[in-house]
């Protein structure tokens, strides 16, 4: 295994499945200790740990709701009780509600920024409190942010807010020593994406970039571990756009 993480202690949200499995699954490959955050579905998350653990790496899971303070507190606390340590923290959990403005609820549109919004600003507050220097916190937002696609202007107003967040929060970490970047794919194979869509529409979506597929979270997780390295340590408040050439 590479080991250029060896020692670090990461910490991912969401890593029960999809593009944060991929990430944890990574950065146990490279040497750092790894805390599988979920939130509900403590079988998958154990999955996640015992393949990392098969592979010799180490892992724990912790469940927390990050859009409630009180268990981000709790997840971070843990994750310093645990490993003594926090190094990097991956925002990746978040939730897509795709449908026309007029079928939007409030309901639907708290939900979005109470998880993609809200869960980073606390998470990352929470992780400012724990790391020292060197310390990485790399966020997820989308491609889509640059785009115009009908169904998608809750969820795009919530990655924007991270963008922007991202940029901010830079200049408040960098006395720390910490950087704060964040990761715009564009359609991604994972069930974020793909749920609710018909073949032909995932065909044609996968038609929009320069090679003519959607990305694997693999193609994603390679910035991620970028970022979370020490060659990234000039590079902050960005969003990187990882899509392909989608457009």
């Amino acid at each position: 295994m590479d080991q250029l993480l060896n020692g670090k202690v990461a910490l991912v949200t969401g890593a029960s499945r999809g593009m944060g499995r991929n990430i944890a699954e990574q950065l146990a490959r490279s040497g750092a200790k790894v805390v599988v955050n979920y939130a509900t579905r403590l079988d998958q998350a154990e999955e996640v740990v015992k393949g990392i653990q098969a592979e010799g790496g180490e892992a724990v899971a912790i469940q927390a709701d990050v859009s409630k303070l009180p268990d981000l507190e709790k997840l971070f606390q843990e994750t310093s009780d645990i490993f003594g340590r926090l190094d990097i923290l991956v925002n990746n959990a978040g939730i897509m509600i795709t449908k026309p403005l007029q079928d939007i609820t409030e309901e639907d549109f708290d939900r979005q920024y109470a998880i993609n919004v809200k869960g980073t600003f606390f998470a990352t507050q929470q992780a400012m409190k724990h790391m020292s220097e060197g310390g990485r916190i790399i966020n997820f937002s989308t491609s889509v942010t640059g785009q115009m696609f009908p169904a998608y202007s809750s969820y795009t107003a919530t990655k924007g807010a991270v963008e922007q967040l991202t940029r901010q929060l830079a200049k408040e970490l960098g006395p720390k020593g910490i950087t704060i970047n964040a990761v715009g794919p564009g359609p991604v194979n994972t069930e974020l994406f793909t749920a609710g869509k018909t073949p032909e529409q995932i065909k044609n979506v996968g038609s929009m970039n320069a090679f003519g597929r959607l990305a694997e979270p693999e193609d994603i997780t390679n910035v991620v571990m970028f970022l979370a390295s020490s060659e990234s340590g000039w590079v902050t408040g960005q969003t990187i756009r990882v899509n392909g050439g989608f457009i």
